[in-house]
């Protein structure tokens, strides 16, 4: 990955040609159910809560290396409102946020020229309003489906929600798995599942959310984590944002060490993305230099990464409002939408 600020511009534009859906890898096509490698996955709690413990202090960067690190993490964010009280103007707002995440005279400052993040993620239907705001640039529409944040719904619904979604625009689908497969081991209805909605999705591109914080344990959810890739998921995704506990670094761990060995026994790479309770720029450099120690760099662009967040772009943008001038600014003043 880039470090220094003044040498970051080729690689914020390397960054943008690499998003989704124009991949420079090929997609995961998925495989046949292979129940022995999902039920040899364990996961040991104690070592993988020692090794999350060190990460924090092992890897801090400071000054000019800081800064080129958080604007990396400003073009891996789907910025999102999940809201009820959405409406197309606050949709609108969130996508011109989104093609200029940084004040320009913060970027000139930087050296840079203009980023933006990975993506907008919406309810289906703030879609339109959010392809219309995008349109021209790179930067996709996410929808979430599947009966979002619980997935309970009718499955023939959950089927057609997605195959909404697709044709009002969006080019990018985070459905939410049953968490009842996983929580009674029926791994064959989930990969099923999975499998039928990544079939609804054609030519977008789904991230499986695995609401970890229901799954029971570490070890369902690195199993859940194996199917999903089996079945097709171009990304796996710790939360929905709804689950009283959502994105964790054991939990993160847990799924990006299923994400390699997938990657190590089949050739095809697949995402990751952190979601819910990641909204401050020290986490998002935490999470970056996670990513940077388990699978390399190759993972640090947004077409195999992404934050979940609303909030998060805020506190990067104070983060490098304070580098350029040496003086925090309110935060009002770097509102999202």
């Amino acid at each position: 990955m880039q470090t220094k600020v003044e040498t970051t511009e080729q690689g914020a534009h390397d960054t943008q040609a690499a998003q989704l859906p124009q991949t420079t890898d090929a997609r995961n096509p998925g495989q046949a159910l292979d129940l022995d490698w999902v039920l040899g996955a364990e996961a040991n709690r104690s070592a993988i809560e020692r090794r999350c413990a060190t990460l924090p202090g092992r890897r801090s960067v400071k000054k000019d290396y800081q800064a080129a690190w958080l604007l990396r993490a400003i073009t891996c964010i789907d910025l999102t409102t999940l809201a009820g009280d959405d409406t197309e103007g606050r949709v609108r707002r969130l996508c011109a946020k989104a093609l200029n995440p940084v004040r320009a005279d913060i970027l000139d400052a930087l050296g840079m020229e203009q980023i933006t993040t990975g993506a907008v993620c919406v309810y289906h239907d703030m879609v339109p309003a959010a392809v219309g705001a995008l349109s021209g640039s790179d930067v996709p529409v996410a929808a979430v489906s599947t009966g979002f944040p619980a997935g309970l719904s009718p499955f023939h619904l959950r089927l057609a929600e997605i195959g909404e979604s697709v044709a009002a625009g969006a080019e990018e689908i985070d459905i939410v798995i049953s968490r009842r497969h996983v929580l009674t081991g029926n791994w064959q209805a989930l990969y099923d599942e999975m499998r039928a909605f990544r079939a609804a999705c054609g030519e977008a591109h789904v991230k499986a959310i695995l609401a970890t914080g229901e799954l029971g344990s570490l070890r369902n959810v690195a199993r859940a984590s194996l199917v999903c890739m089996m079945a097709g998921a171009d990304f796996i995704k710790t939360s929905t944002g709804k689950e009283s506990v959502n994105a964790t670094l054991p939990v993160s761990l847990v799924m990006i060490r299923a994400i390699r060995d997938y990657h190590e026994r089949t050739g095809y790479r697949v995402g990751y993305k952190p979601a819910g309770g990641i909204s401050k720029a020290k986490d998002a450099l935490v999470y970056l230099s996670l990513m940077k120690e388990e699978l390399g760099d190759r993972w640090l662009q947004p077409d195999l990464f992404r934050f979940g967040a609303s909030s998060l772009l805020g506190d990067i943008e104070r983060q490098l409002e304070h580098h350029v001038t040496g003086a925090y600014s309110a935060g009002w003043r770097h509102a999202a939408s």
